[in-house]
Order: structure tokens, then sequence, then C-alpha cells
């Protein structure tokens, strides 16, 4: 569930270096179908930062596992979901590590 959402983002995030290098931060709204297989398609930045943190978010959900599949009726469905993916660096200046990627409600 979040847990293993959580888990993913934080070992699969890739804070480009040069948002890292340009104090980059700020949340990208994402937009995606979870199609009836799980599978994620249709993927939009719906709100952006920058178009290196846009590309991360879309890489990370591109590279992400399947979902759970929707359902409607008790049979499978396809699900228009919404997810704001937060980057922020650590001490919110350039060259420290970042904090884990997170996820926020919309």
């Amino acid at each position: 569930g979040n847990q293993a959402f959580m888990k993913y983002l934080v070992e699969s995030i890739k804070y480009p270096v040069k948002a890292q290098e340009n104090n980059e931060q700020g949340r990208v709204i994402t937009n995606f179908v979870v199609e009836k297989d799980g599978s994620i398609s249709n993927i939009k930045v719906i709100r952006g930062v920058t178009a290196a943190l846009d590309a991360e978010a879309v890489r990370l959900l591109n590279s992400m596992p399947n979902w759970q599949s929707g359902e409607h009726q008790g049979k499978p469905a396809r699900v228009r979901f919404t997810l704001p993916i937060v980057f922020r660096l650590q001490g919110g200046s350039a060259g420290k590590s970042q904090s884990p990627v997170t996820p926020v409600s919309a």
C-alpha cells in the first residue's frame, strides 16, 4: 500500500544534478491512469516546477511497479489518479543531499 509506495519513491528518486545545483525545489502535480491490469498510462504533468523536476516525476511514474487496479461493480476498472510529488533539498540549499521525495494528499 502506501508504505510500499513511499519506499519506492525514496529508493528510486534521482534528484537531477542540475536541479540541485540551481536549488530547484517544489511540488510537481501529476495525473495518470491506472489501467485494468494495474499498469500506468497517460502520465501528464498538470502543474510543473522546472523541466528537470517535471521529467524526473514522469520517469518515476513510468518506472513504477504495477498498482492494484480500481473496481467498479466488482470488475476491474480504469482509474484516473492525481499525485503531487514534492522535491525538497535538505536545508534548502544546493549541494546538500535531498530529503525523501514524498507524495502528499491532493
